[in-house]
């Protein structure tokens, strides 16, 4: 499956690791060194070799970030300015890390659908100031990027505080980090946790996939798959780690904080606004 295939291709099988996936959803899966008890809000499965694993699954991460970089290029496009979509994605993540810490007092909800994390049934995707938020294009853009991280922090904070569960390392993947050291740096904000991100992060199940069985064919006598995959495959593996900035960690503390309080007006329009 997709998460087993995930932690082996992020080398990310021992207890406290972790891997994060971020793109069209995104989820979190940490390896835990103790049982854990049951969260509504947290799924069980287990690595290749039977350690427990919580994952917090999110629904929704980078959709609302599409649909706003696709009318940003109707702009440009109408500008006579046509720009290639992919160069979009990357100023406006690059745009992000010039905002405000907290994203000037803006804030969105990136439900296209509902989040079981947060009990929102339906998606109604919303964008929300007040007339003193600092509207910038940095700061929007930001914002943007922290909403798509916010739901996921909310449910790691369970396992956190709940269970004690945290990662030593956590490696990430998916089209969040394409841009390099913007969605990797938020990120660590978010999770305040080191964030690496390999150079072969990109490459997802099927190489996972592939390495699950090279490592039955190729294995030695007795080895173990998190010492066959230290050994043969990451030993040389390139990758960069961002740590934790004190400023965009506060900053994505009082965004979430926010984030919280906004939450009934995320459930009102589902129950308000309807096609």
């Amino acid at each position: 499956s997709s998460d087993l295939t995930g932690m082996t291709a992020t080398n990310s099988v021992r207890a406290c690791t972790g891997n994060v996936s971020a793109g069209t959803s995104a989820f979190a899966m940490l390896v835990a060194d103790h049982p854990l008890g049951v969260h509504r809000e947290v799924d069980m499965v287990t690595t290749p070799t039977g350690l427990p694993v919580a994952m917090v699954h999110c629904s929704n991460c980078t959709s609302d970030i599409n649909g706003w970089v696709g009318l940003f290029s109707e702009l440009v496009e109408a500008a006579g300015l046509p720009i290639d979509r992919g160069e979009l994605y990357t100023l406006f993540f690059r745009k992000a890390l010039e905002g405000d810490a907290d994203a000037g007092g803006l804030l969105s909800y990136n439900y296209f659908s509902g989040e079981g994390v947060t009990a929102v049934n339906e998606g109604r995707p919303l964008f929300v100031r007040t007339p003193e938020s600092a509207f910038t294009l940095a700061n929007f853009c930001r914002m943007h990027l922290l909403s798509a991280l916010s739901t996921l922090r909310i449910g790691l904070d369970i396992l956190r505080r709940e269970e004690n569960v945290h990662a030593e390392r956590i490696c990430a993947h998916g089209g969040f980090f394409k841009t390099k050291n913007a969605g990797q740096q938020l990120m660590a904000a978010a999770l305040n946790t080191p964030i690496s991100v390999m150079e072969t992060a990109g490459e997802g199940g099927p190489w996972g996939m592939a390495l699950l069985a090279s490592y039955r064919v190729n294995k030695e006598n007795g080895e173990s798959l998190e010492d066959y995959l230290n050994r043969c495959v990451f030993a040389s593996a390139e990758s960069l780690t961002l740590s934790p900035e004190a400023k965009d960690v506060a900053g994505f503390d009082a965004y979430l904080k926010l984030f919280r309080q906004g939450l009934s007006v995320q459930r009102a329009a589902v129950e308000t606004i309807n096609a």
